[in-house]
């Protein structure tokens, strides 16, 4: 096992990782040689990997497209081959990437976590990259990034659109609201633009790049998506300048020192699932979907009861609207429906969207304000101004200018025709 940790003051022989027991398996104990002297610490494992399969599988995409078992031949065993460390080096040397992949003993604590108490999520997992994988390749290879950057979402939400971390973070990225607002991910109290595949995907693209712009070392980008630019600085200064993952390790937060092994670990897996008898559960491919823009509010029972879709499977597809509602009226959003649906929807939008709509947005209607200032009486509505009448002005000519009707101004002022004196003023509800 070479370059284990690289030069240091602390020279570290990992010897042994023991996982934990029960509820702490989301931890796992690491045993550090410093100076002859054991010292202990525990390592957070990335939460997404402690997700039970059957809270993966509850999602409506999964229940219906993903099954337990394949069609063919293939049947994930439940005997795990134990290969040597000279055969998983020689393995990880065989990945084409341009990312480094060492191999350490915390590395192969991973692969063996991956390879063994977590088979189950490892076969869930190639079942549902069918999905995401082609998205996260196309904004990759758009930004001119490692394609192996592809298996991040493994670790950060284990493919799960709606993730929601103990911190906040949110979607298969997992990006905070500060730092998804910063990268054009709308975040409120109807919609959730970090759960959008598509446009997560390409905002974590974009901060993946500026990341590398900064450190110029792929392990330091992924340490620093993980915990923070700032944590990885923090460390850095910490190590005396050190610009190395492993260098810095001990200075990292305790999930982030599991975060780069889990990475490596899972583009091993990712690869060579095979060889440790894991199967992808069976899939069905979905069907084509395409998009629509809509410029009104919308509700996803509308759409389900006039064009007889599953309401899980809109969900499913659109996991950015928090609410089951498109608040159109805003400004125009995205809607994603199965390709052979998109018709209906075109063919019946007035009645979709008058479809309940009083019982569905009933607390979006407009309601006219009523005080001093504001529309109070004789009909008025809108903001109240009063406009002092100008020698050889008429009611039509102060209609125009204010866009009003001659007999709203009629109304307003209690005026019995059209004779107005000059010097006077009148009430315009604007």
């Amino acid at each position: 096992m070479s370059n284990l940790f690289k030069k240091h003051d602390l020279i570290l022989l990992l010897c042994s990782i023991i996982t934990l027991a029960q509820v702490k398996a989301q931890t796992v104990e690491v045993v550090f040689y410093e100076d002859g002297k054991e010292r202990y610490e525990e390592i957070d494992i990335p939460v997404s990997l402690t997700y039970p399969v059957d809270s993966l599988l509850s999602d409506w995409k999964a229940r219906n497209y993903v099954v337990r078992y394949n069609d063919n031949d293939c049947y994930s065993s439940e005997v795990n081959p134990i290969f040597s460390d000279a055969v998983i080096m020689d393995r990880l040397s065989r990945i084409p990437s341009v990312m480094e992949m060492p191999y350490n003993a915390v590395v192969r604590r991973f692969i063996d976590l991956y390879t063994g108490r977590l088979r189950g999520q490892v076969s869930f997992m190639l079942s549902a990259s069918n999905f995401y994988i082609p998205i996260f390749e196309e904004a990759l290879d758009a930004y001119g990034l490692p394609i192996e950057l592809k298996y991040l979402p493994v670790i950060e939400s284990a493919l799960n659109p709606s993730a929601v971390s103990r911190a906040g973070a949110s979607g298969l990225w997992q990006f905070m609201i500060g730092t998804g607002k910063i990268y054009g991910l709308e975040s409120n109290s109807l919609v959730d633009e970090r759960r959008d595949p598509i446009k997560a995907t390409w905002a974590a693209a974009r901060y993946l790049k500026e990341l590398y712009s900064i450190y110029g070392d792929w392990n330091l980008v992924i340490a620093a998506y993980n915990c923070g630019p700032g944590n990885v600085n923090k460390a850095i200064r910490r190590a005396n300048g050190q610009r190395d993952y492993w260098a810095i390790y001990n200075y990292l937060p305790r999930e982030t020192r599991g975060y780069v092994p889990s990475f490596i670990a899972a583009n091993y897996v990712m690869k060579y699932y095979c060889d440790h008898n894991i199967c992808p559960m069976g899939t069905r491919i979905p069907a084509d979907t395409d998009t629509l823009q809509i410029t009104r509010n919308l509700h996803f029972e509308q759409i389900a009861a006039i064009c007889d879709i599953d309401i899980d499977q809109i969900r499913s597809l659109n996991p950015q609207y928090k609410q089951n509602i498109i608040p159109g009226n805003i400004k125009p959003y995205t809607l994603r429906l199965p390709l052979n649906q998109i018709g209906a929807f075109l063919d019946n939008q007035d009645s979709v969207y008058a479809y309940r709509a009083d019982a569905l947005f009933s607390n979006r209607q407009q309601v006219e304000i009523k005080n001093e200032k504001y529309a109070a009486g004789r009909g008025g509505s809108g903001r109240l101004v009063y406009h002092k009448i100008r020698s050889g002005e008429s009611l039509s000519t102060i209609a125009g200018k204010y866009r009003v009707k001659v007999n709203d101004i009629k109304r307003w002022n209690s005026l019995k025709n059209n004779n107005i004196i000059a010097g006077k003023s009148l009430k315009i509800y604007r």
